[in-house]
């Protein structure tokens, strides 16, 4: 096995992070929070946006090696 993933198991990562990341924004948002659980959540999207950020780093660097891979603004639908 490949310690390197692939260019498609990095995007779908992204993609799948990303969806996270506006999943736990909008938790955030709503009013289901009880007042205790908010700095735990608040832990929780700082992460997945780091986690997000590394991979879309990675992701650019993948990109100057493979130049027909979409942009990173093509993958996540002009998001970022």
């Amino acid at each position: 096995m490949s310690k390197e993933i692939s260019s498609t198991t990095l995007m779908y990562s992204i993609l799948a992070v990303n969806s996270e990341a506006d999943i736990q924004r909008d938790y955030l948002d709503s009013d289901e929070i009880p007042a205790d659980d908010i700095e735990n959540e608040e832990g929780i999207l700082d992460d997945l946006e780091q986690a997000l950020m590394e991979l879309i780093d990675v992701y650019k660097s993948r990109c100057k090696a493979e130049p027909d891979l979409p942009s990173i603004d093509e993958l996540l639908g002009g998001a970022e």
